[in-house]
């Protein structure tokens, strides 16, 4: 067929045993099939190449000068059906899903499957106007666009509030983020997720002045940060954060996991009353095997007299991403607002009343799914639902097994209010200071709460609401917080203590209470098309896949 061709394009050539011996040879065009043995002869009258074959072809006999001006892309034939030498090959017809044939075109390398998951593997960018699916075709990368954020302000609603309090304090507004910044070694472990990204993009080299130019930029009262790689925050995030006044503390994971959960915030605007590491972690605990962690810091804003015992207590963690396991994520999550209950009753408060509370994380759970439905109802009805459906993220679960009553055992020490049964439960697995365990907590009625144990319902004391409401303008389209080659999904909060004439209080949180927090304003999220448009996450401007969080707030008292 070859010499047929050969003679067809008007060359007459005629192939020796020799030859032909060696043509067979050839049996992969990729240089991983290149067999030489043997000089060869010169390929200059009757191929096509654009690749220099490697050296050890050279030395066997091939002659270098018909390739010093190729490429080292592919090696590539004539198409067999061309009339002439000087033809162009005929366009590739795309067969569709339907079995019909698709318009031609030229050049298409459309990929019936992504490349298997590699570590450390990192393809081009697709060019689409979606999340890469299996059907995409990868191109070259095009300039990113620069993800455009618009600021949605709520202080009009509280002009006439500020007016009627003249003679008293000015209000103290402040404002507050939370942003998983997307660990290096995570990343790294983690390398099919970001198929779409160009390698630069991903090299700490570029992320750590990006990550820390967004920071500055935003320059937030308060930092709620998630995945924050202990060694890149010791030597580079907090000496950084330091220079611009922020004072921070850490929480790295237990185990040998690299990164962890700090809050940071400005010294001039807030000091620290204490702060409370909780590790989820419990020895002889089967539902609590995990390394997540959550951290807790009790504040006080500036010019607060410290006799008044009103604070702020800000939260911060990062629950356990397995879809399947809804259970172990209750269960880490009643550890986090048991201690939080806790700390936003701090001693010599004028009253019982417990101080606002700001609740940030990346909590691996959508909206509207039983984990989120917990944290803003305060309560949730668990009877009859699958561990695979508690935080929305998997459409068809796999895993039908029905949540437990009660979930977590009575040896963890947390009743069905999310609240420490005994002073000493607080001991096991967390890292706080024991001298200002207020006990008040605990003074209920015990048939009480042994009678909420025999329900499948789980508690708890927080009055909180969502900053976001987790739909685009025309309430239609979802907000979208985090996007990679898998996903595109909202799993990032701020929940906190709405105070009474809060405008974007949910009808849901009906007890509001006049010591509490006003939105002012926040930086208002995307839809998962606008997030492709700028090449998916992470991008040349945004270094994490996740968008970070901002809003304002009016502490009221």
């Amino acid at each position: 067929m070859f010499t047929r061709y050969l003679n067809t394009v008007g060359l007459n050539f005629t192939p020796t045993p020799g030859f032909l011996g060696h043509w067979r040879t050839l049996r992969s065009p990729t240089l991983s099939g290149w067999m030489c043995r043997a000089p060869w002869p010169n390929p200059r009258n009757y191929l096509s190449v654009n690749i220099r074959p490697p050296d050890v072809c050279l030395r066997v006999g091939w002659r270098q000068t018909p390739f010093s001006s190729c490429s080292r892309k592919s090696f590539q034939l004539s198409c067999a059906h061309m009339d002439r030498a000087d033809k162009e090959p005929p366009l590739k017809r795309m067969r569709s899903a339907d079995g019909r044939s698709a318009s031609p075109t030229r050049q298409s390398r459309a990929c019936s499957s992504p490349p298997p998951p590699m570590r450390g593997a990192v393809a081009t960018s697709p060019d689409c106007a979606n999340r890469p699916s299996p059907e995409c075709t990868w191109t070259k990368t095009r300039k990113t666009e620069v993800i455009k954020r618009q600021w949605k302000d709520f202080s009009y609603h509280y002009r006439h509030t500020s007016s009627s309090q003249a003679g008293q304090d000015p209000p103290f507004d402040f404002s507050v983020m939370s942003y998983n910044i997307l660990s290096q070694d995570l990343l790294q472990d983690n390398a099919y997720l970001y198929r779409h990204c160009q390698l630069p993009v991903l090299d700490w080299s570029h992320r750590l002045p990006s990550l820390l130019r967004e920071l500055q930029q935003h320059s937030a009262d308060i930092l709620c940060l998630q995945e924050v790689q202990e060694d890149h925050y010791l030597k580079q995030i907090k000496p950084s954060l330091d220079s611009l006044g922020y004072h921070s503390e850490y929480k790295r994971r237990t185990g040998r996991k690299p990164d962890g959960c700090a809050v940071c915030f400005k010294r001039d605007r807030f000091s620290l009353v204490s702060c409370h590491p909780v590790e989820f972690y419990r020895r002889g605990v089967p539902l609590l095997d995990r390394d997540n962690v959550g951290l807790v810091l009790l504040l006080r804003p500036s010019g607060v007299a410290p006799s008044s015992g009103r604070g702020l207590c800000v939260a911060n963690t990062h629950l356990l991403y397995n879809p399947r396991r809804g259970d172990i994520k209750l269960a880490q999550l009643a550890l986090l607002l048991a201690e939080i209950s806790r700390v936003s009753r701090p001693l010599g408060a004028a009253d019982d009343t417990p101080c606002p509370v700001i609740l940030c994380g990346d909590f691996n759970s959508v909206p509207w799914s039983p984990l989120y439905t917990f944290i803003r109802d305060s309560r949730l009805e668990y009877e009859g639902i699958p561990i695979g459906k508690v935080s929305g993220q998997e459409q068809s679960p796999r895993g039908q097994r029905i949540l437990t009553t009660p979930i977590w055992p009575p040896s963890l020490g947390i009743n069905q209010r999310c609240q420490y049964e005994t002073a000493s439960c607080r001991t096991a697995g967390v890292g706080g200071d024991m001298s200002s365990l207020d006990v008040r907590d605990h003074e209920e009625d015990v048939p009480e709460i042994l009678d909420r144990g025999r329900l499948p319902r789980i508690e708890h004391g927080l009055q909180l609401t969502s900053a976001y409401s987790h739909y685009l303008e025309d309430g239609r389209r979802p907000e979208i917080t985090t996007c990679h080659s898998r996903t595109a999904i909202t799993v990032d909060y701020i929940f906190y203590s709405a105070a009474q004439g809060d405008v974007y209080t949910q009808p849901e949180c009906s007890r509001t209470s006049k010591h509490g927090l006003h939105l002012l304003g926040r930086l208002a999220l995307l839809g998962e098309t606008d997030l492709w448009m700028a090449n998916g996450l992470p991008n040349e401007h945004n270094s994490s896949d996740h968008l970070p969080l901002l809003v304002r707030f009016r502490l009221c008292y």
